[in-house]
């Protein structure tokens, strides 16, 4: 069979949405007419959902799709019931399916990061390589509009500018290969509309029990911070932060796109009376072409202060110069000496030879009444308490 049978709800439900999803798709260029799409689905209702939409479009754009999934071992049997639904899903469908595994939690110790991060990266990486292997431009992700909504307040939280609370993009290139697009045809869509086309439509799905958890950032943003927002101070809240990010993305696209005009054809004595806004992007697009964080605490230092350096790490350091263009500078990298001499104060006096350098050293007796007589060292010369010293002394690197 060429599609899976759908229980059908309220007459046209189905074709409504359909109709809707292929507007966004065309509105945003998100796939062109006869081209491979990789399909991201991890059985969940998300992106059963747009599986099963892309592929009721896929005829009549002449779409290619196939299924990527990926099992990041962290549910046990769980994580292998929605592996089995994915593959039996793609069976019935008569599609193509890739699947990946990964050990998540061990990528999150070794890397020192937080789960969601370590399936982020692990997840990516996979796709991008199924999506060379399969020659497939384009990968489909299953983002919706609530996921857009966390997001903006996980970026709130942590101090991000215009540009991070814009969010996602419709499309914009895979972290691992900026050849590789992601689309994402769900971005305008609620949580609750996708539950009802599944409801609707007889759409199977597994539910994460992981979700409920409350011990990432996201989960508490999404089951305790969000329900007390719509609760209490904006019942349409999704409608307002999505109207929220659409302007700072569009203030933000504006500045980008002054910043690398400016960096194109830059004027040595323009920097200093660049708006502020675009002084930082400047600086921001630099890092980034450095391989740097473009962190706001190290733009503004930079910003503010020309000609002078600021440490990246113990290799490199950073530095602006009058006209706005930053400088790396790789750092003289010093090993430790390990060897050391151990001196025994045996005579009165002597000598030894370290490192190159000969010490001399000799033990004078001071009266009490004379303690306060000692001169001042000079260059090369250091006086010592030889009872507190003791008979010896090791010599070696600092």
């Amino acid at each position: 069979m060429d599609r899976l049978p759908l229980k059908r709800g309220p007459l046209g439900l189905w074709s409504r949405w359909l109709r809707q999803v292929d507007d966004t798709i065309r509105l945003r260029a998100l796939f062109s007419g006869g081209q491979k799409i990789l399909v991201a689905v991890s059985g969940g209702l998300d992106s059963m959902v747009l599986l099963r939409t892309l592929h009721h479009l896929a005829k009549t754009h002449q779409w290619k799709l196939a299924v990527a999934h990926f099992n990041h071992q962290l549910r046990g049997t769980a994580a292998l019931a929605d592996e089995k639904l994915v593959r039996a899903t793609a069976a019935a469908l008569r599609l193509p399916i890739v699947v990946g595994r990964g050990n998540v939690r061990a990528a999150a110790r070794v890397g020192g990061i937080s789960l969601e991060m370590a399936g982020r990266r692990l997840r990516h990486h996979f796709l991008a390589r199924a999506a060379r292997r399969l020659r497939i431009p384009v990968i489909a992700l299953a983002h919706h509009a609530d996921d857009q909504v966390e997001l903006f307040f996980l970026r709130l939280f942590r101090g991000t500018g215009a540009q991070g609370l814009a969010g996602m993009n419709w499309s914009n290139p895979s972290p691992e290969d900026r050849s590789i697009l992601l689309a994402r045809p769900f971005l305008n869509q609620s949580k609750e509309t996708l539950a009802t086309i599944a409801r609707e439509s007889g759409v199977e799905f597994s539910d994460d029990a992981t979700n409920l958890s409350l011990e990432t950032d996201r989960n508490r943003v999404r089951n305790e911070l969000l329900p007390l927002l719509r609760r209490h101070y904006q019942p349409r809240l999704t409608e307002a932060v999505l109207r929220l990010m659409e302007l700072a993305g569009a203030d933000a696209a504006v500045i980008a796109t002054l910043a690398a005009n400016w960096l194109r054809a830059p004027d040595e004595h323009s920097f200093d009376s660049l708006p502020v806004a675009v002084q930082r992007r400047v600086l921001q697009l630099q890092l980034h072409q450095l391989g740097q964080a473009a962190e706001f605490d190290l733009v503004e230092r930079l910003r503010r202060a020309a000609g002078r350096p600021f440490a990246l790490n113990q290799r490199q350091t950073v530095s602006r110069d009058a006209a706005g263009a930053l400088h790396l500078q790789e750092l003289q990298v010093f090993q430790f000496d390990s060897s050391r001499k151990r001196l025994r104060f045996s005579a009165g006096q002597g000598r030894v030879q370290f490192a190159g350098h000969t010490i001399l050293w000799k033990l004078k007796a001071w009266r009490s009444a004379a303690r306060g007589q000692i001169p001042s060292p000079a260059s090369g010369l250091e006086y010592f308490d030889a009872g507190k010293v003791g008979a010896a002394v090791c010599l070696r690197h600092w």
